[in-house]
């Protein structure tokens, strides 16, 4: 679906390139998530895949083709959410969905539709500049995939959304993906991209330090041991026990007999814990 080679990029006067000698590739059906701080090179990776900026070197092939070749069948096939929409504020919520709608020939999806399936229905003929940036960002979602694409570009999709509605939108995500869909997610939210990305591509000075599935790097950056949290008289008390050998290990088979545990849980790390520690280098 997307196969990158040796992919850099500078910009015209910078002293030193964005992006340097990047190499990955994003299968079809996948959801793959571009990580790293900002400035790390992922919004330009992202505008390079989209046909945005053609004068890179190396290779950047997606849906077939070079993408500094694209041309206009090819924006019939993708979708972009960009993290700051633009809308036209005077026009209501349905109206600006149905004139992009208008700039697509294939197949489209009913925008009252998409509007119902993020709870924007009893505002779809509210004018936009009204909206919150939560409301925006529903809206923005929607336009981004009312031509049915088959490969989707979001940027920090849940950004300034509550629990409820970021919730929602993973499901939407995720529902895609299972209708045949490809999709990119460029973010900061560490926890959207745990919950919702088969593969993850930490970025830093414009390089991937290291691509694979979040499960994966857990379990590659965290420890093997247990953490145990139990009442100790009216005080509570932890201890961490090795993984291995764990079922003979006395003195936690004791504890768990003896006191009222509190919590348990193994200490593999976070997406954070690992976004921090890539990060770790870099000077406010």
């Amino acid at each position: 679906m997307i196969e990158a080679t040796n992919l850099a990029y500078a910009y015209p006067a910078a002293k030193r390139p964005v992006l340097e000698g990047l190499h990955f590739h994003i299968q079809k059906g996948e959801i793959f998530g571009f990580l790293g701080p900002s400035g790390a090179g992922k919004s330009t990776t992202q505008q390079i895949l989209i046909g945005k900026l053609k004068k890179y070197s190396g290779s950047a092939r997606v849906l077939g083709q070079e993408i500094r070749s694209a041309n206009a069948a090819f924006y019939e096939r993708i979708g972009v959410a960009y993290e700051f929409p633009h809308f036209y504020n005077r026009f209501t919520a349905l109206e600006n969905l149905q004139h992009f709608r208008s700039l697509y020939r294939n197949q489209l999806t009913n925008p009252v539709a998409l509007l119902n399936q993020v709870g924007l229905e009893d505002a779809a003929h509210k004018k936009v500049e009204t909206f919150s940036k939560g409301m925006k960002m529903r809206l923005n979602y929607c336009r981004s995939v009312l031509n049915n694409p088959e490969l989707l570009f979001l940027d920090e999709p849940t950004s300034g959304l509550d629990p409820v509605h970021a919730d929602n939108l993973k499901r939407l995500i995720e529902a895609r993906r299972q209708a045949g869909a490809t999709i990119v997610i460029t973010t900061h939210n560490m926890q959207a991209a745990e919950q919702l990305c088969d593969r993850v591509a930490f970025m830093m000075d414009g390089q991937i330090r290291f691509i694979d599935s979040p499960r994966n790097l857990k379990l590659l950056s965290g420890e093997r041991k247990v953490r145990v949290e139990y009442e100790f008289g009216e005080e509570r008390a932890t201890e961490d026990f090795p993984l291995e050998g764990i079922g003979s290990n006395e003195r936690y088979l004791s504890l768990i007999r003896s006191h009222r545990i509190i919590t348990m849980h193994t200490l593999e790390a976070s997406l954070e814990d690992i976004f921090i520690a890539a990060a770790g280098s870099i000077t406010p």
